[in-house]
């Protein structure tokens, strides 16, 4: 009982991360007229707060001693920090110039560009199932380039950015709210040189929007930890393939905002490129969820054939050799 009430848990922890990430372009928008990069480095600013605070509730700080002394770790760390400024950075400036559907795109070829860099990079092997999507992935991107003119870069980057970031999160191997805190701590000084710059040169807004305006940069913080720390309480709580069914609700959330609340356009080019995409991460899921399904018969059966095999007979050593008092009193 108590098992599926943590399942339960976590199902509704990985919603409200999903959630969370799929509705966020209504919060950018709020906080123009600041730029991009203005609003990226106060996320980045205010995010280590929170997830200072954070830390200090839950009294995690071991780690940062560790990581401190092995410079590989914080080399892997900087690098990650440098792919996800670029990838929230492009995101923001994605949503605020009304391309939120080609952001929504980016999230959703993201998983077949992480199967492709497996591929190249970590020299793993696709099943026919993975290999039939990635190839479709490819034919969507070609139609949407068609459509668009010109291929979609601001998807591709966002895709390509998120990836890697997965890839050296995976190497690097730290838990979701001490990675975050890592990578916030690498951005912190240039983030925060950069707003005392603005600043300075009175190209800042924070304070020039008003008391309204400069409450909502620093909620920036909270927008960006929140996913993160109920994602890392689902991850914890329900199996892989269901947290990777979850990760779609954000680009579909997406999606919808960008084609019923913003209005883009969605040409019919654009639309067949959406939809060679849906084909290709139907086949992924199907694929995984078969896979799934089997290593779970597996396992059972060869739990079945151990409980049924008889246990190893132990001979009988017989009656113990009589010793040296017993020999005299016979």
């Amino acid at each position: 009982m108590e098992g599926k009430n943590e399942q339960r848990a976590g199902l509704l922890y990985g919603i409200g991360a999903y959630g969370m990430w799929g509705l966020v372009p209504l919060f950018w928008p709020l906080l123009e007229p600041s730029g991009a990069i203005e609003i990226l480095a106060h996320r980045m600013v205010w995010s280590l707060g929170v997830v200072a605070v954070a830390l200090l509730l839950v009294r995690r700080w071991a780690w940062i001693g560790e990581l401190v002394r092995d410079r590989r770790k914080l080399g892997l760390i900087s690098v990650a920090a440098a792919t996800i400024s670029v990838n929230w950075g492009l995101y923001i400036w994605a949503v605020n110039n009304e391309r939120v559907v080609e952001a929504s795109l980016g999230y959703f070829i993201n998983p077949l560009v992480t199967i492709a860099m497996g591929v190249l990079l970590l020299g793993e092997r696709l099943r026919p199932a993975q290999w039939a999507a990635v190839a479709t992935g490819v034919a969507a991107v070609l139609v949407l380039a068609i459509g668009y003119g010109k291929p979609p870069w601001v998807s591709l980057v966002l895709a390509f950015s998120f990836a890697t970031y997965g890839l050296v999160k995976k190497k690097v191997n730290m838990g979701g709210l001490e990675s975050l805190a890592a990578e916030t701590a690498v951005l912190f000084v240039p983030a925060l040189g950069f707003l005392l710059w603005l600043a300075a040169t009175g190209e800042s807004t924070f304070m020039a929007g008003g008391a309204g305006h400069g409450l909502l940069l620093a909620a920036t913080g909270i927008v960006t930890a929140l996913p993160l720390i109920c994602f890392g309480a689902a991850a914890i709580r329900v199996p892989l393939t269901m947290l990777g069914l979850l990760q779609y609700l954000a680009p579909v959330f997406q999606f919808g905002l960008g084609v019923l609340y913003f209005h883009e356009a969605m040409p019919p080019e654009r639309w067949a490129g959406f939809a060679l995409v849906w084909l290709a991460l139907s086949l992924l899921t199907w694929d995984a969820l078969r896979t799934a399904r089997r290593n779970r018969a597996l396992a059972a059966e060869l739990l079945a054939t151990a409980a049924a095999a008889p246990a190893t007979a132990v001979p009988d050593p017989g009656p113990p050799p009589a010793n040296s008092a017993e020999q005299k009193i016979t």
